[in-house]
């Protein structure tokens, strides 16, 4: 069971100027545009930007880890001594998001794609 890292969220507060900053930056246009959230792709990574990220407890950029078992590595994690700040959750067609804060106060987040 592997997890690879290649999607990182941004919590943000002006939807607009973040999106012209991550334009710049990536040189692409997003492959997702929603008042609810905006993802680019460029060079194998994921980068969104969730207008909604502080409010959920984002302090800052999480990782979210891909995995095949979304469900059973939370579960290792909070064995392991990570504290859930967002359960499983569908967040459309499938696609499966958790968040974990560790002893260290660090985000990590986990996802699951529907299996191909």
């Amino acid at each position: 069971m592997t997890a690879g890292l290649q999607t990182i969220i941004y919590p943000v507060k002006d939807l607009d100027r973040a999106k012209a900053l991550f334009g710049a930056l990536l040189g692409v246009e997003p492959y997702a545009d929603e008042p609810y959230y905006v993802g680019y792709k460029a060079a194998g990574q994921d980068v969104g930007l969730d207008p909604n990220g502080h409010a959920k407890g984002m302090t800052g950029p999480v990782p979210y880890w891909h995995v095949t078992d979304l469900r059973q590595r939370l579960a290792a994690l909070v064995e392991a001594g990570a504290e859930v700040l967002q359960d499983a959750q569908d967040v459309g067609g499938g696609r499966l998001i958790a968040s974990v804060k560790d002893a260290e106060g660090n985000l990590v987040g986990l996802l699951q794609d529907p299996a191909a």
